[in-house]
């Protein structure tokens, strides 16, 4: 059957099923779906919050180290998150998501109350690199490859909204850190297990409500089977998945950027530290509209045509940095930029789960995440070397890598469907 046969074929069967499938919003995806969020509210929303440890450790606890050093251990927690995402995803597929997201919570758990201990840079690196990013991935991982389990034809909006969890993570974990180290007088040891204690509950909460749907029986009453290790190698080795992951992995070179170097443009024209806080701050708050508001229109426009809008519409917004000089232009720019690259990180997962099975879904978020890993380690330090030839340079890089991802993840679209109307 060839792709555009498929495709019709599966269009026809989403639009029967929408005329005769009960709401796919029930208690029990409700919860695995506000789950998932708080998953990546308390994972990747706190590695958000790095602005915060970067300005204090090179001030107070890492005078020794330069910038670009502490800036690898933003980088590699990032690196770490995606790099163990495959390992996550298909030991999700093969055992559930319990399992392994307990295994998450203890190795994140134990790297926060490590980092609280530490004193030098490589201890540092061990527990706030490695440890807690490895952490991070068995957490998130499992959790957003329930949603696509739920819900089918409102997949983009309900991975949008679990993925949002970290942009609000990426609002309130900064601010919460900033307060108790900076307002409060609270010391780093101590302020890291206030962090550890409070995460303690919302990872119980995910544990509890991250569910697996009830096992589907086959006509003869047994579980259907699920595909072993081969089928889900073959099922996620295809040119457009391949070429979605090649898209993904060169729009991260740049996607982070604005995220790391927002704050110094701040400060390099005279603005005040404090306003250049805040801006990570909006581009996370756009974020969390930029995340949701793509996947309803993906679940009705196409999620790959969604994708690929947002990854364009990012690096058109990438190349104006230079020109926001005011504190009223940066802020704008930074909610624009916000909003415009949201959907990347959660359509992401509704696209790569589109190409595959149902029970490949961890492994296709697994994979799709794994791609990007080396996008997420190098792109950082690569934009800090940039910023010495000049922030338009920097806007250059990361307008480019969007907009060169956006090309490849346009690549993967058409070879599904030719057709410029078609809903992909």
């Amino acid at each position: 059957m060839s792709d555009h046969a498929r495709r019709s074929k599966e269009m026809g069967s989403e639009a029967e099923e929408e005329k005769h499938h009960e709401p796919e919003l029930t208690l029990r995806s409700g919860l695995a779906l506000a789950g998932a969020a708080l998953a990546y509210f308390v994972t990747v929303g706190f590695l958000n919050a790095f602005g915060v440890f970067q300005e204090y450790y090179t001030t107070v606890v890492l005078r020794d180290q330069s910038n670009f050093e502490i800036a690898w251990l933003g980088s590699f927690g990032t690196f770490a998150v995606f790099f163990f995402a495959p390992f996550a995803g298909l030991s999700a597929d093969k055992w559930g998501p319990t399992i392994p997201m307990v295994v998450g919570a203890v190795l994140q758990l134990v790297a926060i109350f490590m980092i609280s201990l530490c004193e030098e840079y490589y201890q540092f690196f061990l527990a706030q690199g490695l440890l807690l990013g490895a952490g991070m991935s068995f957490i998130a991982i499992p959790a957003s490859g329930m949603c696509p389990r739920y819900f089918k034809r409102n997949r983009g909006v309900a991975l949008g909204i679990s993925v949002s969890g970290s942009s609000i993570g990426g609002v309130l974990w900064p601010v919460a850190c900033d307060q108790l180290l900076h307002e409060d007088g609270v010391s780093f040891a101590w302020t890291m297990r206030i962090i550890g204690f409070i995460m303690i509950p919302l990872l119980a909460v995910v544990l509890i409500t991250v569910r697996p749907p009830l096992v589907a029986k086959a006509a003869d009453g047994q579980e259907k089977p699920k595909p072993d290790r081969k089928e889900l190698r073959k099922e996620i080795v295809k040119p457009p998945f391949l070429l979605l992951c090649a898209g993904l992995f060169l729009a991260y070179l740049g996607f982070f950027t604005p995220f790391f170097y927002v704050s110094v443009y701040a400060t390099s024209h005279g603005m005040s530290q404090k306003l250049s806080f805040y801006l990570v701050s909006a581009i996370n708050g756009a974020s969390t509209l930029g995340r949701i508001i793509p996947g309803f229109l993906a679940d009705k426009y196409g999620r790959f045509n969604m994708l690929f809008l947002s990854a364009f519409t990012g690096g058109i917004v990438a190349f104006c940095w230079t020109a926001a000089t005011s504190e009223a232009g940066l802020i704008v720019w930074s909610l624009a930029y916000g909003f415009a690259s949201g959907a990347i990180l959660s359509l992401q997962a509704a696209c790569g789960t589109t190409l595959v099975s149902e029970h490949a879904a961890g492994a296709a978020i697994g994979a799709a995440m794994g791609s990007v890993s080396l996008s997420g380690l190098f792109g950082p330090p690569i934009s800090g070397e940039l910023v010495k030839h000049g922030y338009i340079a920097l806007a250059a890089w990361c307008g480019s890598s969007l907009m060169a991802g956006g090309v490849l993840i346009g690549c993967s679209r058409l070879w599904q469907d030719r057709r410029l109307t078609a809903r992909i």
